[in-house]
């Protein structure tokens, strides 16, 4: 008999935004693993359950997701961690892989469990839902995302001005991720379009290192990945 692999979305940052199922999994489930990007690092999806666990209370499994595009070292690196929580759930035990927001939007999870289930078709996989950063920023920000025929859109935010510029003008608000790479880039479009007093920034939201800034506040500044802009025209 083999182990439940879970794919359990932990919030987006503030402990309490776990739904009541992924906190039974988390405490059901003898191992949890999550996804960091080196070594010795601390991964934000960890830090979000900490406060529910003493650190020798469950086996904790590290999956090392290096940030790179060389694909035969990412290749690598996740054919390791895969068979990694294999070996686990091949014991028969559950594991418990945990993830900021949900794990099917834009997460680690997604190619966790399309490679498991190439790999090793037959274990079982359940995903429990979670509150994405997107749900958790138009909460602290007072922003409606959508309201009758509105169209929203997630995008995420890459060095195209056009593209960018295309998107704000087809959609009555977007959730730009990823923005912290190319935040002048966006600067930029919102001036053009008579919309950066429109836009709103995010860092780390809900959780204790939350920033809320003001767009215009951000020319030249370096954010943290973890940074989301909504533009609601």
């Amino acid at each position: 008999m083999f182990g439940t692999l879970y794919g359990l979305g932990v919030g987006p940052g503030d402990p309490e935004l776990i739904t009541v199922k992924a906190f039974r999994k988390l405490k059901e489930s003898p191992v949890i693993a999550y996804p960091k990007k080196q070594k010795g690092s601390k991964s934000y999806a960890q830090r979000i359950i900490d406060v529910y666990f003493q650190p020798d209370e469950k086996e904790m499994l590290d999956l090392v997701f290096p940030m790179t595009k060389d694909v035969k070292t990412l290749e690598r690196k996740w054919s390791e961690t895969v068979e990694s929580v294999w070996e686990k759930l091949q014991e028969g035990k559950d594991v418990a892989f945990v993830t900021e927001g949900d794990p099917l939007l834009y997460s680690t999870f997604i190619h966790m469990m399309r490679l498991m289930q190439e790999l090793h078709p037959e274990v079982p996989i359940e995903v429990v839902p979670g509150i994405s950063s997107i749900n958790g920023a138009a909460s602290r920000l007072g922003i409606p995302l959508a309201d009758g025929d509105e169209h929203v859109a997630i995008v995420p935010a890459r060095n195209d001005y056009e593209a960018m510029k295309k998107v704000i003008e087809d959609h009555d608000c977007v959730i730009f991720i990823k923005v912290a790479k190319v935040i002048d880039l966006m600067l930029s479009v919102l001036r053009e379009l008579n919309l950066l007093h429109k836009a709103s920034v995010v860092t780390k939201v809900t959780s204790d290192e939350e920033i809320i800034w003001k767009a215009e506040e951000l020319e030249g500044a370096e954010l943290e990945y973890l940074t989301l802009m909504v533009v609601r025209k």
